[in-house]
C-alpha cells in the first residue's frame, strides 16, 4: 500500500515539537546551579574551603575557621583568632591546620574545633592592596609546610607544631606550598621560585622570572602545580612559566601583555586553564608548549583556581559570577550571581556588560573602587566540589552551596 503524505498542520505541529523539545534539550543542559544554602560570616571569604566527611572548613576575614555541615549549612563551631584567616585549611587526621593575619600557624580538633597546638612565627604582612590571600599549608609524610609574610617557609611537626626548619626568603611568601618528589616548591613575592629539600630545607635549585618593566621583581602570589616532570605557576611580570621539576631551568615562558598570572592553574587533559587579572580573560593552552587552545573573555579579574566539575571547567570571577564552561571549546554553558551582583552590578558595569565611563580600576581613586568591586560579591574562593554540590565564599562574607 502506497504511503499517504501527511498534512501540513501535522508536519508544522511535528516541527514546532521537534523545536521544543530542542530547547527544552538546550536548557537542560544549561540549567544554571541552584542555591542549597548560603551562610553569613562578619567579613570577606578569600579562603579556599575543605570538606572531610559532613563538614566543610574555610576562613573568613572576620578572624574565624568555619567548621559546618556541608548538606544543611548548620555551623558545626567556629575558632577564633586575632587575625583574618585568609588561609585556606589542610586537613590532616583529626586537625585542621591553618594560618591567620595574627603571624600564628593553628592545629584545630576538626570535630570539636579545640586548639590542639599553635605555632608563632615572626608576623604577618600585607604586600599591597591585591595581596589577598595569606599561604595555606600542605602536610606531607608527617610535616605541615608553609610560608608566611615573614619572608620564611616554615616546617612544622604535625603532631606538635614544633619547628623542623625555616628557609628565609627575600619577600614575602603568601603563595602554597606543594610537595613533589621530596621537594618543596614555592614562589615568593621577591620574585624568586624555590626548590627545597623536604627534609632539611637546603636549597636544591631557585628559579629567578623574568620581571618586566612595571613590575621588575616579578612577584610570585599564588601556588605552582606540578604536573609529571614539569611545574607550571604564574608571575605579577605578566608571564606564566612552565619549569623543569628537577632541574628548574625553564621549558618555556608565555607573556600576559599588561596583566598579572595570579591564579593557579589547573591541569586536565593535557591543558593548563587559567584566568588573567587585567586583561580580563581565561585561557586554556597546551601544557607542554603554552601554545592557546582557546580565550574566553570576561570582564573582570579572576585570582581563584578553576576546577573540573563532572565534564565541565567550574571558576569564580571578581565580577560577583561563578561560570561552567565547556573545557574543549571556552563556551560558557551557564553562571551562577549572587545576589549582591545582581543588584549592584550597574554601580560598575554599564548596559554593554562593560565599565562604566566614571569607573577607573586604577586612577586616583582606585581604593574606593575596588570596595565597589568586592562589594559585588568578588569571588576570590577556588570551589570544592563533591560531585553533586559546589562550595565557595565571597567578598561580601558569605559562603555558599550550590546544586547544579
Amino acid at each position: 500500500m502506497k504511503r499517504k503524505n501527511a498534512p501540513l498542520h501535522t508536519l508544522i505541529f511535528l516541527f514546532i515539537l521537534i523545536c521544543t523539545c530542542s530547547d527544552t534539550l538546550n536548557a537542560i543542559a544549561q540549567t544554571p546551579a541552584k542555591m542549597a544554602w548560603k551562610f553569613p560570616t562578619g567579613a570577606a571569604i578569600h579562603s579556599s574551603p575543605v570538606s572531610n566527611g559532613n563538614m566543610v572548613y574555610f576562613g573568613s576575614g572576620d578572624q574565624h575557621l568555619y567548621a559546618l555541615d556541608k548538606y544543611s549549612g548548620k555551623m558545626n563551631w567556629k575558632f577564633k583568632t586575632n587575625g583574618e584567616v585568609h588561609s585556606s585549611p589542610a586537613i590532616h587526621a583529626q586537625r585542621v591546620i591553618f594560618s591567620s593575619g595574627d603571624g600564628y600557624v593553628y592545629a584545630v580538633d576538626k570535630i570539636s574545633g579545640q586548639l590542639i597546638w599553635k605555632f608563632k612565627t615572626n608576623g604577618e604582612k600585607k604586600y599591597d592592596t591585591w595581596d589577598y590571600y595569606l599561604s595555606s599549608p600542605i602536610v606531607d609524610d608527617q610535616l605541615v609546610y608553609i610560608g608566611s609574610g615573614d619572608s620564611t617557609i616554615y616546617a612544622l611537626d604535625v603532631t606538635s607544631g614544633k619547628k623542623q626548619w625555616a628557609y628565609k626568603t627575600g619577600g614575602s611568601v603568601h603563595a602554597d606550598p606543594v610537595v613533589k618528589d621530596k621537594t618543596v616548591l614555592i614562589g615568593s613575592y621577591d620574585g624568586f621560585f624555590y626548590a627545597l629539600d623536604s627534609k632539611s630545607g637546603s636549597l636544591k635549585w631557585k628559579f629567578k622570572t623574568v620581571g618586566d618593566q612595571s613590575f621588575p621583581k616579578g612577584e610570585i602570589q599564588k601556588a605552582a602545580i606540578v604536573q609529571d616532570s614539569t611545574v607550571f605557576f604564574g608571575s605579577r611580570d605578566y608571564n606564566s612559566y612552565a619549569l623543569d621539576l628537577k632541574t628548574g631551568t625553564g621549558k618555556w615562558n608565555r607573556k600576559e601583555i599588561g596583566s598579572w598570572i595570579i591564579a593557579s592553574p589547573l591541569f586536565h587533559q593535557g591543558n593548563i586553564y587559567f584566568g588573567t587579572s587585567d586583561t580580563h580573560r581565561f585561557y586554556a593552552m597546551k601544557a607542554n608548549s603554552g601554545t592557546i587552545k582557546w580565550t574566553l573573555p570576561l570582564n573582570m579579574r579572576v585570582y581563584g583556581t578553576a576546577i573540573m566539575m563532572g565534564n565541565e571547567l567550574v571558576f569564580g570571577c571578581f565580577n560577583g559570577k561563578v561560570y561552567f564552561v565547556d573545557p574543549e571549546t571556552g563556551k560558557v554553558n551557564a553562571t551562577f550571581q549572587t545576589e549582591e551582583s545582581k543588584s549592584r552590578y550597574a554601580s560598575i558595569y554599564d548596559a554593554t556588560d562593560h565599565f562604566r565611563k566614571d569607573i577607573s580600576l586604577y586612577g586616583d581613586d582606585y581604593i574606593a573602587v575596588e570596595k565597589k568591586i568586592l562589594a559585588l560579591g568578588a569571588i576570590l574562593s577556588t570551589p570544592l566540589t563533591d560531585g553533586r554540590m559546589l562550595y565557595f565564599g565571597d567578598s561580601n562574607g558569605f559562603f555558599y552551596a550550590l546544586e547544579k
